[in-house]
Parts: C-alpha cells; sequence; structure tokens
C-alpha cells in the first residue's frame, strides 16, 4: 500500500470508450504499480474510504482505482457536466486531507502465484506487460481469471465494465495477440459481464 501524505493535488479528466465512465487522474501514485480495486457497489468498499464517500452521490454507480487514476462510472440519467466537478472536487479534498484511496497490504504478488503452470505465468506476463497499459489508460483494467481448455477468462474491469467496445477490445485485440504469442490459447472470454 502506498503511504499517504498531504501534498498539492492536480487532477484532470479523460474521457474513455465508456461514455458512463470518466477518469479522474492524480499527480501521484494510489495505489501500486499493476494493482487495481474494483468497486460495483458502496457493500464492496471496505478497503477504500475515498470510493464508499463517492457512493454518497446518488449518480455513481462504480468506481475503480488503479496506479494513479480514479474511474467513475456513473447512472445512465445523469449528463458527466452536471456532476463531473463535484466529483473531482470531493477526490482533490479527500487526497488533500492526506488520506489513502485504497488501505490495502498483499502477502504475496497478488499477479503471479508460484503454483501458476508454465502457459498461466505466459498468459499474465502478456497481459500485464502488452494489455495493462493500454487498457489503464482508458480508465480500466482487464485481470486474469482463469486458463482452461484453450479458453483464457478475464474479468473487465473499471470503464471496461460495461463498456460498448470492450467486446472488440477483448476479441480483435487481447484475442488475437495471446493466439498469436501462445498457440495454447484457442479463445478468450469476459467472465461476469
Amino acid at each position: 500500500m502506498l503511504q499517504a501524505q498531504k501534498r498539492p493535488v492536480h487532477i484532470y479528466l479523460e474521457a474513455n470508450p465508456n461514455p458512463n465512465s470518466l477518469k479522474f487522474v492524480v499527480n501521484f501514485m494510489l495505489a501500486d504499480e499493476g494493482v487495481s480495486f474494483d468497486y460495483p457497489d458502496q457493500g464492496s468498499t471496505d478497503n477504500s474510504p475515498l470510493a464508499h464517500e463517492l457512493f454518497n452521490f446518488a449518480s455513481v454507480d462504480r468506481v475503480f482505482i488503479a496506479s494513479n487514476f480514479v474511474t467513475v462510472t456513473k447512472k445512465g440519467d445523469v449528463d458527466w457536466i452536471e456532476i463531473q466537478d463535484f466529483i473531482r472536487d470531493h477526490i482533490k479534498k479527500y487526497l488533500e486531507a492526506g488520506k489513502a484511496a485504497v488501505q490495502f497490504n498483499f502477502d504475496k504478488d497478488p499477479l503471479f502465484d508460484e503454483n501458476d503452470s508454465e502457459t498461466v505465468k505466459k498468459i499474465k506476463g502478456i497481459l500485464d506487460e502488452y494489455i495493462r497499459p493500454a487498457v489503464e489508460q482508458d480508465g480500466g483494467a482487464i485481470v486474469f481469471h482463469s486458463f482452461q481448455d484453450g479458453i483464457v477468462k478475464v474479468l473487465l474491469q473499471g470503464s471496461c465494465s460495461g463498456c460498448p467496445s470492450s467486446t472488440v477490445t477483448l476479441k480483435a485485440g487481447i484475442q488475437n495477440l495471446l493466439t498469436r504469442m501462445l498457440p495454447e490459447v484457442k479463445e478468450v472470454q469476459a467472465e461476469g459481464v
């Protein structure tokens, strides 16, 4: 977990392919590199008081925290122009108070497990090196779930969850890359969509 401290906070907003999500980018790291936290509802926010507070906005549907950004997904019945300044100001005040965005410590590396097969280690390596940076740029994450019978299952988080273009990204991007680099991979599917 990154240690929170009082510091100047600068936030800028970035749109992404999901029209219901907006990325609030901060001038410092909120979570360790490669680690993300997805909060589909207020009940799942035990380790993030920031995410818990953001759900107090009636228009917030989902919160995602990774590296140096918070992606907020809004409910469809409100326009971003009506709420984005309130959400940005809340995140800014919260972080200026020196509070941590996420309170979590890992006993071991959350991405890699020594019990993984060689194929799973390669899949996770490709996802981490080639896919994660591009997907984080759009305010989301794609996390390895499982590999069995040639099928890689991944979890879509942040702006990727519910994004109209996530199927294209999944099939045309990730599946093509994995099947080209690893002949044992035949297909990629999103789990829990």
